[in-house]
C-alpha cells in the first residue's frame, strides 16, 4: 500500500453536547466524539474501526459508550465460516422466486430485512453540516501531503524532544459473483399462488419423515418404494448448500427478471460512476423520503454527495490486495436495466465494511437489507481468495438495547468489540452481559487493558502551519493557551499507533 507516501489528516472536534438518537428518539441522549478527515489511508481507517470508530461521509465518530443512551458496539462477521440461517435462506429463496417468477408480495417485510445503519441519524446530521462548513476552507491541505516528510523522519525529531505532560516512551466495472444473479424456479408449495399446495410447517414435515422411516423399517428391507436412499431430500439439500450456491442457482430461460450486481468505485472521474450518478442520487431521495420520512431538503443531491459519495479514503492498490483495490465503492443492484438498490461499502485491508444501503421503496418486501448483507458476505469471501487476510465483514454497530437493531447478531459467527480493551469477543458470550446492562465491558479478563493506550503523547504527529512535527516539538513552538488536554483525549481515542501516523491539524 501507500505506506509513508500518504498521510491521514484529521481535525478533532471532541463532542461534549448530546444530540438526537436515531434509535430511542431521545433528543439529547446520543453522545460521541468526532473528527473531520480530509484524507485517510485505508490502513488507518481499518485501525480506527477496530477501536470503535465509524465514518459518515468524511466525518469519523466514536460513541461515548458509558454515556450515550444506546451503546453501539462494532460487530464483525467471520465471512469464511458463515452459513446462512433458516431466515437467511428464506430471504434468498424469496429473491430467487421474484427473479424467476416475478412474485412480489406487497406489504410483507420481516424484521430481518432491516437496512444497514442509518448512520446519518447516528452521527447527528445537523452537527455534521456545521463541521462540513467549518472544514471546507481547509480542503487544500491534503494536496500538500505528498510533500511532507516520512513518518520515520519526523519521529527522529520526536526522539530528541522532551515529552510534554506525558510519560516517556517504552520500547473496468467489476461484476460481482459472475454478475447476473441466477436462481432456480420455486418448487411446488412455495409462493403465494392459491392454485399450489399451501406451505407446510417444518414440524409437520419432520413428523411425516419419521412415519416414513418407521414404515420402511416395518417393511423389513429398509427401502421405501417411493424414496431412493441415494437421493437426498429437499431439506438435506438446503442444509448442505453454501451461500454462494443459493446466490448462483441457474435461472430458467424465461425468467421474469434479470438482476445484475456491479461494483463501481466512488470516484467522480470514473465514467461508470458518473453515468449512474443522477439515477443513484434520485433513488437515494426516494428511499429517504419513503422509508425514513425525510423532507426533500434533507435528501438533496448535495446531501447524497456529502453522505455517500464524499469519502476520505484514498484508492490504494497492493500486490497482495484485491484486484479492485482498496477504498470506497457502490455496489449497484440493476434490475432489468435500472438501479433498484445500492450498497455503499469500504474495502479495507482485513474486511469489507458496510456503510449504508438504500433501495427503491417498491421492493421493500424483498428484505433487501438482509439480501444485500448476504451478497456482501459472499463478496468478502470472493475477495479473500485474492487477499488472504481480507476475511471479515463489518456490519457497522450492533445496538442490543434497540431490539430493531439486534438482527445484525444473526450473521454468525460474529464478534463484538470490547469498548475498554478493544479485543473481539464472540457474540454468544456478549449477549448475557448486554441483557443485564446496556453498557458492558465485554472482555472479562480484569488484567487485560488497552494494548494501544497512549504511552507517549509527545510522539503524536500534528500538522502545524503546513509542517509535520511531533506534538512535543509543536508544544514548544505554540503560543497561547495549552491544548494538551484536547490532544490527550484525541490520542487516547485513536490509540498510540494511530496517533504516531495520523496528522492532527493544529491552527
Amino acid at each position: 500500500m501507500a505506506g509513508n507516501k500518504s498521510y491521514t489528516i484529521v481535525e478533532y472536534f471532541g463532542g461534549e453536547d448530546g444530540y438526537r438518537c436515531g434509535y430511542c428518539k431521545s433528543q439529547t441522549g446520543n453522545f460521541s466524539r468526532g473528527m473531520w478527515s480530509h484524507t485517510m489511508t485505508v490502513q488507518d481507517y481499518q485501525d480506527l474501526i477496530d477501536r470503535g470508530w465509524r465514518r459518515s461521509g468524511k466525518y469519523v465518530y466514536k460513541p461515548i459508550m458509558q454515556k450515550t443512551c444506546c451503546p453501539q458496539y462494532t460487530i464483525r462477521c467471520h465471512a469464511l465460516k458463515f452459513q446462512p440461517s433458516k431466515s437467511h435462506k428464506k430471504i434468498l429463496k424469496k429473491m430467487n422466486r421474484f427473479i424467476s417468477k416475478g412474485e412480489l408480495q406487497k406489504g410483507q417485510e420481516d424484521c430481518a430485512g432491516e437496512p444497514m445503519d442509518s448512520v446519518c441519524e447516528e452521527a447527528g446530521p445537523q452537527e455534521l453540516r456545521k463541521v462540513h462548513l467549518k472544514c471546507t476552507a481547509l480542503t487544500g491541505i491534503q494536496k500538500d501531503a505528498t510533500e511532507f516528510p516520512s513518518t520515520t523522519e519526523v519521529q527522529k525529531e520526536a526522539a530528541d524532544a522532551t515529552p510534554t505532560g506525558s510519560q516517556t516512551s517504552q520500547n473496468d466495472p467489476v461484476s460481482v459473483l459472475a454478475g447476473t444473479t441466477t436462481s432456480a424456479a420455486p418448487k411446488p408449495g412455495n409462493g403465494a399462488d392459491p392454485s399450489r399446495p399451501p406451505c407446510r410447517k417444518a414440524k409437520e414435515l419432520r413428523k411425516e419423515r419419521r412415519l416414513q422411516k418407521e414404515q420402511m423399517r416395518q417393511n423389513g428391507d429398509g427401502v421405501s418404494s417411493t424414496v431412493s436412499p441415494t437421493q437426498p431430500t429437499p431439506s438435506q439439500n438446503n442444509q448442505s448448500k453454501t451461500l454462494e450456491e443459493f446466490i448462483s442457482e441457474s435461472l430458467p430461460e424465461n425468467s421474469a427478471h434479470c438482476l445484475e450486481v456491479r461494483l463501481v468505485p466512488v470516484n467522480f472521474e470514473d465514467p461508470q460512476f458518473m453515468a449512474s450518478y443522477q439515477q443513484s442520487s434520485a433513488l437515494y431521495a426516494q428511499y429517504q423520503m419513503a422509508i425514513h420520512g425525510d423532507d426533500p431538503s434533507e435528501c438533496s443531491e448535495s446531501e447524497f454527495k456529502r453522505f455517500l459519495c464524499d469519502s476520505p479514503l484514498e484508492a490504494e492498490y497492493a500486490p497482495d490486495g484485491p484486484e479492485v483495490g482498496y477504498g470506497s465503492f457502490h455496489q449497484q443492484y440493476w434490475l432489468d436495466g435500472r438501479i433498484v438498490a445500492v450498497g455503499v461499502i469500504d474495502i479495507l485491508p482485513t474486511c469489507v465494511s458496510s456503510v449504508y444501503l438504500y433501495y427503491h421503496p417498491d421492493f421493500n418486501s424483498l428484505s433487501l437489507g438482509s439480501y444485500s448483507a448476504l451478497r456482501e458476505i459472499a463478496f468478502t469471501k470472493q475477495l479473500q481468495k485474492q487477499s488472504p487476510k481480507l476475511s471479515y465483514y463489518y456490519l457497522g454497530f450492533y445496538i442490543h438495547s434497540c431490539p430493531k437493531m439486534r438482527y445484525k447478531g444473526q450473521y454468525r459467527p460474529s464478534d463484538l468489540l470490547c469498548p475498554e480493551t478493544y479485543v473481539w469477543v464472540s457474540i454468544e458470550r456478549c449477549i448475557p452481559l448486554l441483557d443485564n446492562s446496556r453498557y458492558a465491558r465485554l472482555n472479562q479478563d480484569p488484567d487485560l487493558g488497552d494494548a494501544r493506550a497512549v504511552r507517549d503523547l509527545g510522539r503524536a504527529l500534528v500538522l502545524y502551519r503546513r509542517t509535520v512535527m511531533p506534538y512535543a516539538a509543536y508544544s514548544r513552538k505554540r503560543k497561547g493557551s495549552s491544548d494538551e488536554m484536547e490532544v490527550q483525549q484525541y490520542a487516547s481515542l485513536v490509540g498510540q499507533d494511530c496517533a504516531e501516523r495520523i496528522l492532527l491539524y493544529r491552527s
